[in-house]
């Protein structure tokens, strides 16, 4: 039988120019309904006998998190508690973070919360293993990109939110406040030991907090099917040196349904925190995005996403009652999403007729036609779930484009993965049509 039969040819490539290779990094998943009562018994298994609980502040004072305690200790673990999470992980609340748990005893840690939270611990597991500057860890070019030298702590990851797939990642993403920028930290080694999934965590989010996670899922899900090949990457002179985000694969197009998933639920779970079907459809699809873009990656929108996350100074989303400007991180790759998959569509059109078949729509005509349908679809689904539709609703104006596009440009680990090969005026046509 003939390679040809056997791979689409966008997955072809000749190894001495290109790479041939690419790495999924498999979590242990625990999934289902009552899944986080047993939190304890997986930290005994890994051999935990001194955990941080990372957990936000009212989370912390909740029966789930007395529940998640109560685990842990009932298995002789002993729980420290950091709360200092913020709802956007910024450099300056990491390093602030780690100076208060660098002295502690611990052998393990736990996350209890959204992917702010997960995100958090990540962090702090990397300092506290391997203490270093966390500019070093930071990708490059905004940070030097180091790996560790080998394992963290195990780290236990429990999602209350359906959205993220930061339980099932090698990614921690996080403010530079002196740039403001959003970027990240990747390396093998930062992925949790274990993945807790529990949709009935997730019933007490509020609805825009519903709405955006959902939407994180949404994107995770379409970007990391539509991204370039792996094998449009150049040949890597070291194993070392293989990216985390290696572009789409063949196994990566098997979590298309996950779009299906959430035109379907979405937004049932918004209009009714009890769906339990709806949560449940809602949490896997998170948990299998994750994985999707976990080792495929994300591209356009998710590098227009930081800037505008990073540089917002008056929006304060429903739901979202921080004291502060901030647009949550789904709600920020929802705005470009319609944008940037509209431009697209063109450029790698089996997939995107792929995306617009699991939304339920017609991927009949020429692309430009089908990134038309798709840009429809989701316009009308932000509008359905109440969220803003252009940069002007959340406060940005032509004064401000400048500065995203130097921030999505900044971007390149995500922007290197687009179908289509991105320029700055590229960038900069998006965001004036999203204004």
């Amino acid at each position: 039988m003939g390679a040809s039969t056997l791979m689409p040819a966008s997955y072809i490539a000749h190894s001495d120019i290109n790479d041939s290779v690419f790495v999924i990094n498999l979590p242990y998943i625990k999934f289902g309904l009552g899944a986080a009562r047993e939190v304890g018994y997986e930290a005994k298994r890994l051999g935990i006998t001194s955990v941080l609980l990372v957990v936000g502040r009212r989370l912390a004072e909740s029966k789930l998190a007395e529940s998640v305690r109560s685990s842990l200790e009932s298995q002789g673990i002993k729980v420290e508690v950091f709360t200092d999470v913020h709802i956007e992980p910024d450099d300056e609340a990491i390093v602030q973070g780690y100076k208060k748990v660098k002295d502690l005893k611990l052998d393990g840690f736990v996350a209890l919360g959204g992917g702010s939270t997960i995100d958090t611990a990540k962090l702090l597991n990397l300092l506290y293993t391997y203490p270093a500057d966390l500019m070093d860890y930071v990708n490059k070019p905004i940070g030097k990109g180091m790996s560790p030298p080998g394992p963290l702590k195990p780290l236990i990851a429990v999602p209350t939110t359906a959205g993220t797939g930061a339980e099932n990642t090698n990614v921690a993403v996080l403010d530079i406040k002196k740039l403001h920028v959003k970027t990240g930290v990747s390396n093998q080694y930062l992925r949790p030991s274990v993945a807790i999934v529990d949709p009935l965590t997730t019933v007490t989010m509020p609805q825009t907090v519903t709405a955006s996670t959902g939407l994180d899922v949404l994107n995770h899900a379409i970007e990391s099917i539509t991204a370039h090949p792996y094998t449009s990457r150049p040949a890597v002179a070291s194993p070392a040196d293989r990216p985390v985000y290696s572009g789409s694969t063949p196994v990566g197009d098997l979590f298309a349904p996950v779009v299906s998933w959430v035109v379907k639920y979405l937004r049932r779970a918004y209009a009714d925190p009890y769906d339990i079907e709806a949560r449940y459809y809602m949490s896997l699809g998170a948990s299998l995005a994750g994985l999707g873009f976990g080792h495929a990656g994300v591209h356009v929108p998710h590098a227009m996403a930081y800037p505008i996350a990073g540089l917002v100074s008056s929006w304060h989303p429903p739901d979202y009652d921080f004291g502060y400007p901030i647009v949550p991180h789904g709600i920020s790759t929802a705005i470009p999403a319609p944008y940037a998959f509209r431009f697209l569509a063109p450029y790698n059109e089996c997939k995107f007729r792929l995306v617009a078949r699991m939304m339920g729509l017609d991927d009949s005509g020429s692309p430009r036609e089908v990134g038309e349908r798709i840009f429809d679809f989701y316009m009308k689904l932000l509008e359905d779930l109440h969220l803003p539709t252009g940069l002007r609703k959340i406060g940005f104006t032509s004064a401000d484009l400048d500065r995203l596009v130097e921030g999505a440009w900044a971007q390149q680990r995500l922007l290197m993965l687009s179908p289509k090969i991105i320029s700055k005026d590229d960038i900069g046509t998006l965001f004036k049509e999203m204004l």
